[in-house]
């Protein structure tokens, strides 16, 4: 019987990886890990991203790496984090540029359910991290899931706006119908790299320019 996850169209899309012996991997690891270490984030906001954005809504998706692995910042969202948490240094980023760009005045939570909610997948390559190590649940088998997330996401009629910050997302892009689908790219918003060309790139006005020009409505990114 196949393992269920999901409660929307994402199980018929995706629910055939849950048996797949690289999932099972990396359930087994899961568990070990949420057992012996605290990871990032909590197990009920796992799927978050997949539980705001349905397959069939997705319109936009913002890929992000792997999870926040400071205290409590972390909630299955791509950059977000939860209201009353102190904004991470991309994530200030990611809002000044949302400043820049269209005017959005800065929120006081940067909580991104808005964007997740109107069809922006807000999804990391990598869903999980344990506490205070960066990158330590990478190469367990979520990228192969997350892999497949991206070619179903491609194989759809309805165009995407696939929106690719730094090199990794960016290696993501062999996976899309660019025929059928666009691409932004820019550096990542880390202050390592964002004034390589992050600050400046103008996503959230070049995303509604594009969905606009389909005849679809402009995502409201406003949070505050």
């Amino acid at each position: 019987m196949e393992k269920r996850i999901f409660h929307n169209d994402w199980q018929q899309v995706v629910g055939e990886e849950f048996e797949k012996p690289y999932y099972k991997e990396l359930r087994k690891f899961l568990k070990t890990e949420y057992a012996e270490h605290t990871v990032y984030p909590a197990m009920e906001n796992m799927w978050s991203a997949f539980e705001h954005t349905a397959y069939r809504d997705v319109q936009v998706i913002v890929l992000g790496q792997d999870p926040y692995h400071g205290l409590n910042q972390a909630h299955g969202l791509s950059f977000s984090v939860l209201p009353g948490v102190p904004h991470p240094p991309s994530l200030r980023n990611i809002l000044k540029e949302l400043q820049e760009d269209i005017g959005c005045s800065p929120p006081a939570a940067g909580t991104l359910t808005k964007w997740a909610d109107q069809g922006v997948l807000m999804m990391n390559t990598v869903l999980t991290v344990r506490a205070g190590e960066a990158h330590s649940h990478r190469n367990k088998g979520w990228e192969t899931f997350t892999d497949a997330v991206i070619r179903k996401l491609s194989e759809r009629d309805e165009p995407i706006v696939f929106v690719l910050w730094g090199k990794p997302a960016q290696t993501k892009k062999r996976l899309i119908d660019l025929d059928k689908h666009d691409v932004l790219e820019a550096p990542h918003p880390s202050p390592l790299s964002a004034h390589r060309g992050f600050f400046g790139s103008q996503p959230y006005s070049k995303v509604n320019s594009l969905l606009q020009s389909r005849g679809q409505a402009p995502i409201d990114f406003c949070l505050s």
